[in-house]
């Protein structure tokens, strides 16, 4: 009898992970973290990494163990530049990034991991681009003269809260200073995030 229960047990317990696994479901919440930004130069400068902040919203479609998760948030990358000649900066950026991550999950009754890796488009705010008009390029995927980059990354879902932790590889070189210098951003991002509904 005891071996039976157990065998059941097992049994019940295998179909509800394989059914959460399989069947469609979204969600959609808030996050909120720091990063650790730097600049890798083309030979002329080096740069220390420099907390930063992030916050915006994510949605998530999965089934069948996998996910796509589209996310918009604001995001403030501060870089302290060191030309090697004794001068030393504080650069800082803001910008709208929109990362379109596809990963798998694993786990089941809200307990979980996930990994997961995709595009990046920043939007950045700047004399040229005020936070107004950088949103709406943002929403209408307006990718003309923005900024790329890749992410990587792996997170954990505890019920509703998730936390992250990402490697973002810059793509797209930038411009800096008037030597023709030129370098992109890459940083580590760990974010907190909530689920405020799912279906």
């Amino acid at each position: 009898m005891k071996k039976f229960a157990f065998t059941l047990l097992i049994f019940l317990a295998t179909v509800t992970i394989s059914k959460a696994q399989l069947l469609p479901k979204f969600q959609f919440g808030a996050k909120a973290g720091v990063n650790l930004t730097s600049l890798s130069g083309n030979n002329t400068f080096n740069s220390d990494n420099r907390a930063g902040y992030l916050g915006g919203f994510w949605a998530r479609f999965g089934a069948l163990g996998f996910n796509f998760q589209p996310e918009i948030y604001v995001t403030g990358k501060n870089v302290r530049i060191d030309d090697g000649n004794g001068n030393v900066n504080d650069a800082k950026f803001t910008s709208i990034d929109v990362p379109l991550l596809f990963g798998g999950k694993v786990g089941a009754l809200g307990f979980g991991g996930r990994f997961y890796t995709g595009p990046l488009v920043s939007f950045a705010i700047n004399k040229d681009q005020n936070f107004g008009s950088a949103a709406g390029n943002a929403v209408r995927l307006n990718y003309k003269d923005q900024n790329f980059a890749w992410q990587f990354g792996a997170g954990i879902d505890i019920q509703k809260l998730s936390i992250d932790l990402r490697y973002e590889a810059g793509l797209t070189k930038q411009g800096y200073g008037s030597n023709g210098d030129n370098t992109r951003v890459n940083l580590f991002n760990l974010t907190l995030g909530y689920s405020l509904f799912s279906l």
